[in-house]
């Protein structure tokens, strides 16, 4: 199958099971911690959480610029499900030739798991969804070798349940001397924040998509309501508001559109996915502030489903890393390369000195 073919098709295909299934309704019962087994069946019977797994191990060997349209498609919908993160689990896991996973699974990429005798003891923080799904990878620290480790969920022995402010769950998981179901060393060519950077780039994408629908439900909702006679996108200081989000959601779009494309199967572009987490974030919280601007007080009640995109919005820019700590990683990078690695970094899109300094 063709790039461009595969792609289609699966932006079409998670499209429709999206709309379908990632109702209002649904992502309301999940942020009251109701697990949606109907929604997950259907992605997991449609392959899509093994799409960048394998051949061998069931997957479609999808690209990430492929996987683009299904992970903006995440945001779009605000599906309360893992799927971002179990593409990501599965891409790492095929990297270190073990078996995909097609049932619930998540990622961490704050751990401090240490392997000892092949038991595996400390915490994973911030797990997405960490409460219902079945197994986790995360890093782990097997005497000094990066290691890549599946887990079953159900062996942490104490779970710490939060939520971000979409009422996403964000759990921290404990394990002592916890068995792995797999193991396998890290490759050099990745880097040991591979799950942090692999998780910027999902989110970037996801906020693409989320920025894409707050875009739609404002430019309608400024058609459809009408103020001394006229709709209120007719007026000059509303227009030009809802200008400034569309260029805030075409920035987004096209960093985190780039930043999958510029990503491999054998590993992922720093650079592009610094720069699209900085311009997601950033626009995240533009773009939310102008379109309840636009709404006004209607935006703000639990009955209007404006909430379910900007609070996931203002969730998502600070997870993996917020705009301020990859701006940060960028700055330090360009100093060190001086004025004359800088332009040449930059336009190769790999920083000298950007791989280090990894945060959570």
């Amino acid at each position: 199958m063709s790039e461009g073919s595969m792609r289609e098709m699966l932006e079409s295909t998670i499209e429709r099971l999206l709309a379908d299934r990632s109702t209002p309704e649904v992502v309301l019962a999940s942020e009251s911690g109701a697990w949606p087994a109907g929604l997950w069946a259907a992605i997991e019977e449609s392959g899509f959480a093994l799409a960048a797994a394998p051949e061998s191990s069931g997957g479609a060997e999808a690209s990430w610029d492929d996987l683009f349209a299904v992970l903006a498609a995440c945001g779009r919908h605000a599906a309360p499900v893992p799927l971002p993160e179990a593409i990501l689990a599965n891409w790492l896991l095929g990297r270190v030739e073990i078996e995909a996973v097609s049932g619930p699974l998540s990622c961490s990429a704050a751990s401090t798991l240490i392997v000892d005798d092949g038991r595996v003891s400390g915490r994973l923080i911030d797990v997405p969804w960490g409460r219902h799904v079945e197994r986790v990878v995360a890093l782990a620290d097997d005497r000094g070798t990066p290691t890549v480790v599946l887990l079953e969920a159900a062996r942490a022995n104490q779970r710490t349940l939060r939520q971000n402010i979409a009422g996403e769950p964000r759990d921290d998981l404990d394990f002592d001397r916890a068995p792995t179901i797999a193991r396998g060393v890290l490759p050099a060519d990745l880097p040991p924040d591979v799950l942090l950077q692999g998780g910027a780039l999902v989110r970037s994408a996801q906020t693409a998509g989320a920025l894409q629908a707050l875009l739609d439900l404002t430019a309608r909702y400024a058609t459809e309501r009408v103020q001394f006679g006229k709709a209120i996108g007719s007026f000059q200081a509303i227009g030009h508001q809802i200008a400034v989000l569309a260029e805030q959601v075409a920035l987004a779009s096209v960093s985190a559109e780039a930043a999958c494309a510029e990503s491999g199967a054998a590993g992922l572009a720093l650079m592009p996915i610094a720069a699209a987490k900085v311009c997601s974030a950033e626009a995240a919280g533009i773009a939310a502030g102008i379109a309840h601007a636009v709404h006004g007080a209607i935006g703000f009640t639990h009955e209007h489903q404006l909430h379910l995109t900007t609070r996931r919005l203002w969730s998502w820019r600070s997870e993996f890393g917020s705009s301020t700590e990859w701006s940060q990683r960028i700055g330090r990078a360009a100093c060190a390369a001086g004025g004359a690695g800088f332009w040449p970094g930059v336009t190769a899109g790999a920083l000298p000195g950007l791989s280090e300094g990894a945060r959570r």
